[in-house]
């Protein structure tokens, strides 16, 4: 057999079982959280819109921790640097993983979503800058519409019922992972405020002795979050964003398995604090931050603001358009060839899904916008527009195809032979055929049979009594 040609490089191809396995299992735990997400961002809506919005305000202002640390924040303050920091964290990992067990450890593999990622990514802050030349608006606003929100963007989907094949899934986790490592890079080198270096290097010298105590194999709770807070302490008086200590430690964590492990450390650490990022700390920080005042005037107000609306062109015209054409530029370049039980409008439609930006688009048009009240609530409220928008155009373009998807999910979960293995990944497999054929063998046997009673039932109902 002549070895495989460039050409012969599928994109959006079927998946290894371990892979897809690891897929369902992350993308389940991101539905979940998701639709959390969607119910706590309602509740702030309401909780903002109604005559107890005073309450609101009152609860999301109010001051807690100790002074002396230079910890006396808000509770939205919290939210966002504190519980946002165990989301990274989780980021973190989910990044190393990719690296070095995922889709991102092929370079060739790989670089299909990074630049899919990255077009997704400048080309929002794109229309977002010439939206602002041309209305005389602000730059400070271009990374707000560059992040996007996998979470919110599974929610979605489990909200319409659409279940996607398992290669797009993988292909939008993929997205996701690359654009939270921008995003998070964004933040660390754009929203850094003057340094504090002594507090910058004592959390530096935490960041070691956490790398150090992991590879020592040393072991216990009591040991890594008492150190873990120490170093998001540090780091937050630092003046670098308090989320990047999460980060930083997620991705020192080890993702490959030894021999004899079910599972690596960080895959382990993963599962245990997934819940508390999705449950918790995601859904808080949507509560105290997605609450906006929602009126005629201020939608009115947000349409004609050009920083709003390059926020809301961003999101939903930039990522759809950056995704898609960086796909598509992409494998033309590289001569993949797309699965053949897939079509380009597929990757469109997932593309426009991209455009949800939720949690991370609030948390920077905080940052880029902090002092100025007025202006980050309606970059908040374009944000929710934008993403509500994405999350409609997407329904609808998922919903044209939602028939070829659940024909392909049903070949993918198919299990005749109930090995609990589906049938797809074990075609060149004789073991798997002969247990095929001795099923198909049985139920021959048994219409035989039932075709012989049923013949004799018919011979005596003819005979004559």
């Amino acid at each position: 057999m002549p070895a495989p040609t460039p050409t012969d490089r599928k994109f959006l191809g079927r998946l290894s079982l371990p892979e897809r396995r690891f897929v369902a299992d992350a993308l389940r735990a991101e539905t979940v959280g998701g639709v959390l997400l969607l119910v706590a961002a309602i509740a702030a809506l309401v909780w903002a819109n109604t005559p107890l919005s005073d309450s609101y305000d009152t609860v999301r202002d109010f001051h807690i921790g100790p002074a002396a640390l230079g910890l006396d924040l808000s509770i939205q303050h919290w939210a966002a640097d504190g519980l946002l920091a165990v989301f990274f964290f989780v980021a973190g990992i989910e990044l190393k993983r990719e690296l070095v067990a995922g889709e991102l450890r092929d370079p060739k593999a790989a670089a299909l979503p990074v630049i899919a990622a990255l077009c997704g990514m400048a080309v929002p802050a794109l229309v977002y800058a010439v939206t602002n030349v041309i209305g005389g608006g602000s730059m400070q606003g271009w990374a707000v519409p560059t992040a996007t929100d996998i979470a919110f963007a599974l929610a979605v989907l489990a909200v319409i019922g659409t279940s996607l094949p398992s290669a797009l899934r993988a292909f939008l986790l993929t997205l996701a992972v690359v654009d939270d490592l921008f995003a998070i890079l964004i933040i660390a080198v754009f929203f850094t405020s003057d340094l504090n270096f002594a507090a910058l290097g004592g959390a530096f010298a935490g960041l070691a002795v956490f790398w150090l105590l992991l590879r020592k194999g040393v072991r216990g709770w009591y040991v890594y979050v008492p150190l873990a807070l120490v170093v998001w302490g540090l780091m937050y008086n630092s003046g670098i964003h308090a989320t990047i200590a999460g980060v930083a430690m997620g991705l020192m964590l080890r993702c490959t398995r030894k021999e004899g492990e079910e599972h690596s450390p960080g895959e382990h650490i993963e599962h245990l604090v997934r819940p508390l990022s999705a449950g918790l700390a995601v859904p808080l920080f949507a509560l105290f931050s997605a609450g906006v005042a929602i009126s005629g005037k201020s939608i009115a107000e947000v349409s004609s603001n050009p920083v709003t609306l390059g926020v809301i062109l961003g999101l939903v015209l930039g990522k759809t358009i950056g995704i898609f054409g960086g796909t598509w530029l992409a494998a033309r370049f590289t001569r993949a060839e797309l699965n053949s039980d897939l079509a380009w409008p597929d990757v469109f439609a997932v593309a426009s899904l991209a455009g949800i930006g939720f949690t991370v688009s609030l948390l920077i048009g905080e940052l880029a916008f902090e002092g100025d009240a007025a202006l980050t609530e309606e970059v908040k409220a374009a944000v929710l527009i934008g993403s509500l928008t994405a999350a409609v155009l997407a329904t609808i373009l998922l919903k044209m195809r939602v028939r070829r998807y659940e024909a392909l999910m049903a070949d993918e979960d198919r299990d005749e032979d109930e090995d609990g293995i589906p049938d797809i990944y074990e075609e060149d497999n004789p073991e798997y055929h002969l247990r095929m054929a001795a099923i198909y063998e049985r139920k021959a046997a048994e219409h035989r049979q039932r075709a012989e009673l049923a013949g004799a039932s018919r011979d005596e109902g003819d005979s004559p009594a």
